[in-house]
């Protein structure tokens, strides 16, 4: 994820910035402060309980990127117990972790509020996290708090204790969360081998989540957008304080093979936003009825043709929509493409499909 913004934004691995555009200047400082010579440091605490993990981001070049005073690092593992993370060793390291995340709060002119990218499967990213939103939720009680909540899968790890990790801490994100984007491994896994026809290898499933997120975080870092800040898109998304979970979806989708075949348009980019084998949580929309529905499209786009499509999805689909949610789609529309991609959409469904 941080690669992809820091490219975005033209800054390099030192921090420094090489890019050539005022425009990714202007809202940089949602995701980067700058420090002293000019150098932007991501606004951005890294945890984990594992000393080993965190030890090979610090040698990745991007791992230069981030204050060293932000790594908060165990001295062992979780062992994938919940409860180690929420009542001992998580609770144990609790304390320095929310010091560091007040630095932050401190530097920030005025603070929209907290997101979090955890994984349900493990120890420390399901009971340490309850931990953290709870102490957050405590702190600044105003403040929105979205995750990107990666649920397990047996196809991608083995582990037999991720589902009863995963429950414990869906019950309370419930009450700790504003917006949470349901990021499902088993669903990343499929759209690997069912739509890119690749083997799905953890890079490969980072860098679908990667895409999904930091298109859904466009709005935020560009100016003059539809939802251009956490508030804004609770207030879109949300019609009550419970359902806040939403099913993402990143376009086009296509494998390396099928992309010169293929040519991508509006209409076609919305037909694959509905389609459920393109949703990045593991559902059938066509089981449920849409809430509310966001949009984000990039490149160089008409409104105008935006709209036209996705009402005329409305229409044909109606039965889909509830009737007592008006105008429960939101599109907008960014000038500025993704690197690779002469157009590309990012999705957020609020739908009752999507149910434990």
């Amino acid at each position: 994820f941080w690669e992809l913004i820091a490219d975005e934004h033209g800054v390099d691995p030192n921090g420094r910035y090489v890019g050539d555009s005022d425009l990714q200047l202007e809202r940089i400082n949602v995701y980067f402060n700058e420090a002293t010579g000019g150098r932007f440091v991501p606004r951005c605490v890294l945890v984990d309980l594992d000393p080993h993990t965190m030890e090979s981001v610090r040698g990745t070049p991007m791992g230069q990127l981030f204050r060293p005073d932000n790594y908060i690092i165990g001295q062992a593992g979780t062992g994938n117990n919940w409860a180690r993370g929420r009542y001992t060793d998580g609770a144990e390291q609790a304390d320095s972790v929310m010091d560091v995340v007040r630095k932050e709060v401190e530097s920030c002119d005025l603070i929209q509020g907290f997101q979090v990218i955890h994984a349900l499967g493990g120890g420390t990213g399901s009971g340490m996290t309850c931990l953290l939103l709870e102490q957050i939720k405590e702190s600044w009680p105003d403040r929105i708090v979205n995750t990107f909540s990666i649920f397990p899968s047996p196809k991608v790890s083995d582990v037999v204790v991720e589902p009863y990790n995963a429950i414990f801490t869906i019950d309370l994100l419930l009450s700790l969360s504003d917006e949470t984007l349901v990021l499902d491994n088993e669903a990343l896994h499929s759209i690997c081998t069912n739509v890119l026809n690749i083997s799905a290898s953890f890079s490969d499933i980072n860098h679908l989540m990667s895409t999904c997120v930091g298109g859904m975080t466009t709005c935020f870092r560009f100016p003059g957008q539809l939802n251009s800040d956490l508030r804004k898109l609770a207030v879109n998304m949300v019609p009550f304080p419970r359902l806040h979970f939403f099913a993402p979806c990143f376009v086009p989708l296509s494998s390396r093979g099928n992309q010169p075949y293929k040519a991508i348009t509006v209409p076609n980019l919305v037909q694959q936003m509905f389609d459920a084998k393109h949703l990045m949580a593991y559902c059938d929309p066509r089981e449920g009825r849409f809430l509310t529905c966001a949009s984000v499209f990039r490149g160089r786009l008409s409104m105008a043709e935006v709209e036209e499509s996705m009402l005329n999805v409305q229409d044909k689909n109606s039965r889909y929509f509830v009737e007592w949610i008006p105008n429960n789609v939101q599109n907008a529309v960014c000038d500025i493409p993704m690197r690779g991609q002469k157009m590309c959409a990012t999705f957020l469904a609020n739908t009752t499909a999507l149910q434990t």
